[in-house]
């Protein structure tokens, strides 16, 4: 019996894998009336989130299953998740301030910026979450960003919040927010006692985040590039929180400049299995999250 509210670690040893290859379940879970569903709600949904839950779901035996969806009625669809019992659901661009007033809990993650990417139904209460600030976070203090260096990021909406956020807990007090609108931009970089511009112009911060859909397959800006070429080429450090296409065209200039990349595929695995532990009460372990994660970008 899973107890939803208490956290476990879990760990599926499987010997016969070679050393960096993921599993893939040999049996997946049989769907039956009691399965669980969870689905994530986006603008251009992927198959990342899908393929990483699923292969979670499977490596533990869990009965539940996840499907990602898009709609053009987010309070339609919010309604569905109650009405139909749906356990959970990620909201991505560009959904993430939109879902605020369509949930009857606001937990601090998601009040404290404004931005929701996680939704969990308890007995119809929708409780809304926010895991990108996590994942965010962790990574800049993977790569030691500090008060040291200087930023910008790219955007104004529900992801840059959580970006924006996260760059100025991890101490850094000179930052741009380059976005073209104004009153979104600006608002934002006040929040945090920072710059609005509406783009870098000659300016040459140490990292450079884009929390924006330019470079997303399938977009309009799909070939595009966030920042200028010159801007990646001095940077120390690129962070695209696009995740479709993993080689993003800044991920790409970037690579080929010798800059350190951070790109929106390592931001889905940190944030998903955030996401996993409030669907389901179950914490897997590091390893078997690390084999979901390339799993998913198969």
């Amino acid at each position: 019996m899973l107890t939803v509210g208490r956290v476990h670690t879990v760990q599926v040893p499987d010997p016969t894998d070679a050393p960096g290859t993921p599993h893939v379940p040999a049996t997946m879970n049989v769907l039956n009336r009691d399965t669980r569903l969870c689905i994530s709600l986006s603008g251009r949904p992927s198959n990342i989130g899908t393929r990483f839950h699923n292969y979670l779901y499977a490596a533990l035996g869990m009965n539940f299953v996840y499907k990602a969806m898009t709609t053009d009625d987010i309070a339609g669809a919010v309604t569905g998740i109650r009405a139909l019992g749906i356990r959970g659901c990620g909201v991505s661009m560009p959904f993430k301030e939109d879902v605020l007033g369509l949930v009857d809990v606001v937990h601090d993650s998601a009040a404290a910026i404004d931005s929701v990417n996680t939704i969990v139904n308890d007995d119809g209460v929708l409780h809304a979450y926010n895991t990108d600030y996590q994942a965010v976070a962790r990574l800049l203090a993977e790569h030691s960003v500090s008060g040291n260096h200087t930023a910008a990021v790219a955007g104004s909406g529900g992801m840059a919040k959580a970006v924006v956020a996260a760059v100025r807990a991890a101490g850094v007090t000179e930052c741009v927010v380059a976005a073209r609108n104004e009153r979104t931009g600006r608002a934002l970089a006040e929040r945090y006692g920072f710059t609005w511009a509406p783009d870098l112009a000659d300016r040459s911060p140490d990292v450079l985040i884009n929390a924006t859909p330019i470079g997303m397959a399938g977009g309009p800006d799909a070939d595009t590039l966030a920042f200028t070429r010159e801007a990646v080429d001095r940077a120390s450090l690129v962070f695209d929180v696009v995740a479709s296409p993993p080689d993003t065209p800044l991920v790409r200039a970037a690579t080929d400049a010798g800059t350190p990349v951070v790109t929106g595929a390592q931001v889905i695995a940190l944030q998903a299995a955030e996401q996993f532990v409030l669907y389901t009460g179950v914490r897997p372990a590091d390893d078997l999250i690390a084999a979901a994660s390339v799993y998913s970008r198969e």
